[in-house]
């Protein structure tokens, strides 16, 4: 199974062992960060450094003259990324032998919310989420769309994954996080990410609900959650919570919303790259789902893309309903945590692409060659070596 690992630039750029590191785990492919959100980020083997604080999302390269004039423009990176640094880690990894490809996060941007508050998605008891901009906005639609055709397509890569393609939600770490005191569980994190800014509102105006009472609606539903109650689970829990039809007019408006984004986006970045261009999305195969792997209908997702990356940290179930699709030609690239004190199980990694690959993977990504330990590295390389 080809195999790709995730990259900083910072892991490679001042480090002149890096990229033949990397190489030498035996994956053909690096995916390196273009567009990248805040981190705090460690450098275990790097020669001049142990720590990377990456302050705000950023695009790591200089940006190009499209964005004059535009409302929304993305930032630069600060001394943690200078002047091209996603350029110069892509030419010493292709020097290496390592075909590379971009990773790119996009709905996804603490500074954005902060600096631009009517960007944020806004929860129905009117708190606004500045990590998540609300994706039903036109300006921060055109601003994604823009975002990806320009740090997608960076000179010699051989395709992209998009990250964060759609909506974003409660459910994010920030900064000191102190928000699992109460188990909303699967349904509960769904009315806690409904948006309500004013375009959501006209959006579920179009699907026959009243915001207001939408807004009520959701507050009364998630009351018992507050204390202590089990959340169900699941779509029937938010059905339960909402009833079938509110529940369903607002899962229509939020789908359309991101599908008809997702389709622009690709297209976009299609427009621009050349010929042979591999376009990917990091995805979840539930619809209502948020965050950094965007909840897709299956069907739909690979109909636009050329396949996805998807969540294998907790099992290889979610592989399952794109595998079913039956697109021979499609990417399903397996994501397996290798960083064992990020909960990643390098020792079994081995196992586990034999797994993904009976549920229909035909590719691998591992998360994170450059956060990885060089025990957990040299698991990996053993791996590879082995498939």
């Amino acid at each position: 199974m080809k195999a790709s690992a995730f990259v900083y630039p910072w892991d490679v750029n001042g480090d002149p062992e890096a990229a033949g590191r990397i190489a030498g785990l035996g994956v053909r492919q690096v995916t390196l960060a273009a567009a990248y959100h805040s981190t705090r980020a460690l450098t275990p083997r790097h020669p001049r450094h142990r720590i990377v604080t990456a302050e705000h999302a950023a695009v790591l390269y200089p940006t190009d003259a499209r964005w004059e004039g535009h409302e929304l423009r993305p930032y630069a990176a600060g001394d943690w990324a200078p002047g091209d640094a996603y350029g110069e880690a892509a030419a010493a990894l292709a020097d290496a032998g390592l075909e590379v490809h971009t990773w790119v996060v996009l709905a996804h941007n603490s500074r954005l919310g902060a600096e631009r508050p009517d960007t944020s998605v806004v929860n129905a008891y009117g708190d606004r989420y500045p990590w998540a901009p609300c994706i039903a906005r036109p300006a921060t639609r055109a601003y994604l769309v823009e975002l990806a055709a320009e740090a997608a397509v960076r000179p010699g890569a051989r395709g992209t994954e998009l990250e964060s393609l759609g909506w974003y939600g409660l459910q994010h770490l920030h900064a000191h996080d102190k928000t699992g005191g109460v188990g909303l569980g699967d349904a509960g994190s769904y009315l806690m990410s409904l948006c309500f800014c004013s375009v959501c509102r006209e959006g579920y105006g179009e699907q026959g609900l009243d915001a207001d009472e939408l807004a009520a609606s959701v507050r009364e539903a998630l009351e018992p959650l507050w204390r202590g109650a089990p959340d169900d689970g699941a779509w029937a829990g938010v059905e339960k919570l909402l009833g079938e039809a509110t529940a369903a007019a607002t899962r229509a408006w939020r789908d359309e919303t991101a599908r008809t984004l997702q389709e622009t986006a690709v297209r976009a970045v299609r427009a621009a790259a050349p010929a042979g261009f591999q376009v990917l999305l990091h995805a979840d195969p539930v619809t209502y789902h948020v965050g950094a792997n965007v909840g897709v209908d299956p069907a739909h997702i690979l109909s636009v893309a050329d396949g996805v990356v998807v969540p294998c940290a907790g099992g290889t179930g979610l592989l399952t309903p794109f595998a079913e699709q039956g697109r021979a030609d499609a990417v399903l690239a397996a994501n397996f945590t290798v960083v064992s004190g990020m909960g990643g199980r390098p020792g079994t990694l081995a196992a586990d692409a034999a797994e993904a690959r009976g549920r229909g993977a035909s590719e691998l990504r591992l998360y994170h060659a450059g956060l990885a330990s060089d025990g957990d590295l040299s698991l990996v390389r053993e791996a590879l070596a082995r498939l």
